[in-house]
């Protein structure tokens, strides 16, 4: 039988990282693609097929899509739409071109690369389309409303392609991670540093007496963190159930939050999120 295959984005660590290593492990062909060369040898090193795709550039996406069909005479069975960066900080602290920068990446890079697999898909008859959202996607917390407002709008696209794809035969699904063992946090501080200016800011304790301790103390796991496994076995089950769920919920702040939001009312709920 011919190997399912399957396109991964952001796989240098986290999440993208160990579910490439997942599906290659159970007989998939997966392409795991990372945005710096340095990260695609070292994964071509540890035995997977891996070249750079850069969810912020669509050449960079059609470049490495055309080299997926160049291994695979012209098919994909699935693509797992994963890379994605925080930048933490107070919504007014953040510049404009900061939610630029990270739309960019986080939402509009999906959109474009779903665009170019949809027809090849169409032309198969089949295909899986794996959004990863996550607990942000539906609950808001501080100093993330940058990250917070990809992830919504993601629900949102994710949802009405969903609806759209009905009797095409391709399948459109969010994963919705909550605390999970990754490099965002630690990945997220650059991106901080060129767009925060937080020394000048009117929230200056609160950076202090908060968001500075989280981003740069060493820190163990936040309560209820799971390791990125247990994400790659909820993306297996999106690819291999006979009929998908829509969502697939990974750890418990997830599953408690979509029940909190469904009870409590708004004012309730911010509180109660403002004390986490």
């Amino acid at each position: 039988m011919t190997r399912k295959s399957i396109l991964i984005t952001g796989c240098s660590s986290g999440i993208g990282y160990d579910a490439a290593h997942a599906l290659h492990k159970r007989g998939w062909q997966v392409f795991a693609t990372c945005r710096k060369q340095d990260d695609c040898d070292r994964l071509v090193d540890e035995g997977l097929e891996s070249f750079v795709l850069d969810q912020s550039d669509a050449a960079s996406m059609k470049t490495a899509l055309e080299e997926v069909l160049s291994r695979t005479g012209g098919t994909l069975d699935a693509l797992f739409n994963n890379a994605a960066f925080g930048i933490p900080g107070a919504l007014e602290d953040l510049p404009t071109d900061a939610l630029r920068s990270i739309f960019e990446t986080n939402l509009f890079g999906y959109h474009e690369l779903t665009r170019q697999v949809i027809p090849i898909m169409r032309a198969q008859g089949h295909g899986r389309i794996l959004n990863c959202s996550s607990v942000l996607g539906f609950v808001t917390m501080k100093w993330r409303g940058a990250y917070n407002s990809t992830k919504f709008a993601m629900e949102g696209l994710t949802d009405t392609l969903r609806i759209e794809m009905r009797g095409t035969g391709i399948d459109v699904i969010l994963i919705q991670p909550g605390p999970i063992t990754s490099r965002i946090r630690q990945n997220s501080v650059p991106h901080f540093e060129k767009w925060v200016d937080w020394k000048t800011s009117a929230r200056k304790s609160q950076y202090e007496d908060n968001l500075l301790k989280r981003l740069y103390e060493e820190r163990g796991p936040d309560t209820f963190e799971l390791p990125a496994s247990a994400v790659s076995d909820k993306v297996w089950r999106a690819l291999t159930d006979a009929t998908p769920k829509a969502r697939y919920k990974i750890t418990t702040p997830t599953y408690l939050m979509a029940v909190l939001k469904r009870l409590l009312p708004t004012r309730l709920l911010d509180w109660l999120i403002d004390r986490m």
